[in-house]
């Protein structure tokens, strides 16, 4: 029997989503791609304002039923650097110690065959949210394995300061960054918005940076 070609979608769906090898050596060769630096007392603190917001607020009604004690829950992604170890290492103690659960923490390689076993382990226990550093290459081949292959939600991800480069953008595709928020080294915050033709770096255009302090 004669076989059919595939839909496209289906030709899609089934389509490998990471980079090309030609992409991946272009972008692993870029010396300007920073190691991932040790991160800072102020970058930690701000990373769990970002997540504490998640927590209800004890005085919102309805924040006497079932769920209103429960912690938010998180799975911890490094890279394999020794920056991003210490990193997670960091927020993971940080976060138990107000309450909050680690289900689980999750390193992936900077170049693999797939990414799909990390990928799976970092969304099969369904957290409320993901905590992620890393090299920007590894974790752009890895966003990109979750978006498609996982149930994976970059607007509930909350990254250090080491992925805060509008390259991400690039390298990653607008899917895999759109709603991603983090922390600056500073303090401060930054998030990757919906993409329009305004400018990359304008709110709702890519990379938007909030100053310590603002809103």
């Amino acid at each position: 029997m004669r076989r059919e070609p595939a839909p496209a979608a289906a030709r899609a769906r089934n389509a490998s989503p990471l980079l090309g090898e030609a992409a991946a050596a272009s972008a692993a060769g870029q010396a300007e791609f920073p190691v991932p630096a040790a991160h800072t007392g102020a970058e930690l603190t701000a990373l769990i304002g970002l997540l504490a917001a998640l927590e209800p607020d004890p005085g919102a009604a309805g924040a006497d039923g079932p769920d209103a004690a429960e912690p938010v829950t998180v799975v911890v992604g490094h890279g394999r650097d020794e920056a991003s170890r210490a990193a997670a290492a960091a927020f993971t103690e940080a976060w138990r110690a107000r309450g909050g659960q680690v289900l689980a923490t999750v390193d992936w390689p900077e170049s693999a065959a797939s990414w799909l076993r990390p990928a799976r382990r970092m969304t099969e226990q369904s957290p409320r949210a993901w905590v992620v550093t890393g090299a920007l290459t590894g974790w752009a081949q890895m966003s990109r394995r979750l978006r498609h292959s996982t149930d994976w939600d970059p607007a509930r991800t909350f990254a250090f300061a080491a992925l805060r480069d509008p390259r991400l953008r690039e390298l990653a595709g607008p899917d895999a960054v759109r709603g991603l928020r983090g922390a600056t080294a500073d303090g401060g915050t930054w998030e990757f918005g919906e993409e329009d033709d305004e400018g990359f770096f304008r709110y709702g255009a890519g990379l938007r940076e909030i100053p310590r302090g603002g809103g």
